[in-house]
């Protein structure tokens, strides 16, 4: 979780806590990703069923799912065994879409 929380830091508003009892990370007090447990795995928030369902199947090495998320837009990452740029995509992908808008305007025009 190291490596997502500190890639997190980078953006505005972005702050550690929990969720469901295990270590996340949060934007506006909506949830961006966060630690599972049985099994091992992030909990990343991703646009929509789309998304999440072409993460699925490109990387069925990497993502995954267990009943209770099928119907969500979140995909359950094996974090050793992703890409450390990939990784880094979904965290700001997250952010981007959790963030209030004006804090991701203010992001993207350098403030």
């Amino acid at each position: 979780m190291g490596d997502v929380l500190a890639i997190g830091h980078r953006y505005p508003g972005v702050e550690e806590t929990t969720w469901y009892g295990t270590p996340s990370l949060k934007v506006a007090g909506k949830g961006m990703c966060r630690l599972r447990t049985d099994p091992d795995a992030l909990v990343m928030r991703v646009l929509d069923l789309s998304d999440r369902d072409a993460l699925l199947e490109g990387q069925p090495d990497v993502f995954f799912s267990t009943p209770h998320y099928d119907a969500s837009p979140y995909v359950l990452v094996r974090l050793d065994a992703i890409d450390p740029e990939l990784l880094a995509e979904l965290v700001e992908d997250a952010w981007r879409i959790r963030a209030p808008k004006r804090v991701v305007v203010g992001y993207d025009a350098g403030g």
